[in-house]
């Protein structure tokens, strides 16, 4: 897909951070955007930086299927199509893996595995239907390719996450279809994932630990030195027209993803990473 403009995209996680940036970005392209988020004052901020063109926004929460096929049937009802589809939606929570809750991971898998499974459930057969060119971005993370202390199952939902876009983007080779999809696996980006607890739902929640509180400081501190947002959505645009696969929002994690595959096939413990 080299022109955007005129064409319709979906972004989940919308209200704040990556999310935002996609949108805003997708906007200046000239495409039509159907917004979702479950927070409902960020996701009108977000409408209103990128109302250049149709903006529709949606409550939704991607942990659940039914609300993923009801956004997916409005898009398609009211804007006709769909050609980009990014499954963004994300939270964070840390610690030692050992420490973590049944809760912890429920709400984890729910958003960072679940969503991008429903979005593809809910978007991609009709996006094969319509036979047109077109993109799935999954928003992974660099955790999905290389897991580091105090990630716990953030790191277990997100390398998930990235084999079911390996999975997604070798079905449709092998099928035939015109659609493409990118992994895109940030580091440190300035969102606000380390604040995801706002968004978690009651029924998830439990009591913070020490465990809690060490993961916070070090999710905040890399969060301080992370790039802007809109430089992730810049890559993502041009990953879309060099249907590229693999999006690296920093060139120095090749080398690590080489040093951590030398060292599992040498039979020893890969490198901490660095997410900075």
């Amino acid at each position: 897909m080299r022109e955007l403009s005129g064409k319709v995209a979906v972004v989940t996680g919308a209200a704040s951070g990556i999310g935002r940036a996609l949108a805003v970005r997708l906007a200046e392209e000239g495409m039509s955007l159907m917004l979702a988020d479950v927070d409902p004052g960020g996701l009108a901020e977000t409408a209103a930086l990128a109302g250049r063109g149709r903006v529709l926004t949606q409550i939704t929460d991607v942990s659940d299927d039914a609300a993923v096929q009801h956004l997916a049937a409005r898009t398609f009802g009211e804007l006709g199509a769909v050609h980009v589809l990014c499954n963004n939606a994300g939270v964070f929570q840390g610690g030692h893996i050992w420490n973590r809750a049944t809760e912890d991971f429920a709400w984890l898998l729910g958003v960072n595995l679940w969503g991008v499974l429903h979005g593809i459930q809910a978007f991609v057969p009709r996006m094969i239907e319509q036979d047109t060119e077109g993109h799935i971005v999954n928003t992974v993370s660099v955790a999905g390719l290389f897991a580091a202390p105090y990630t716990a199952g953030y790191a277990v939902s997100k390398y998930a996450a990235f084999a079911a876009s390996q999975t997604l983007a070798q079905d449709l080779a092998l099928t035939g279809s015109k659609l493409k999809v990118t992994a895109l696996c940030p580091g440190a980006v300035r969102t606000q994932i380390n604040t995801s607890e706002r968004v978690r739902p009651a029924d998830l929640l439990i009591g913070r630990t020490r465990d809690d509180y060490a993961a916070q400081g070090l999710i905040d501190a890399i969060m301080e030195r992370g790039i802007d947002p809109s430089d992730v959505a810049g890559q993502v645009v041009e990953a879309i027209r060099e249907e590229r696969f693999l999006l690296l929002t920093h060139p120095e994690y090749a080398k690590g993803l080489r040093d951590q595959l030398e060292a599992l096939l040498d039979g020893g413990l890969p490198p901490l990473p660095s997410y900075e």
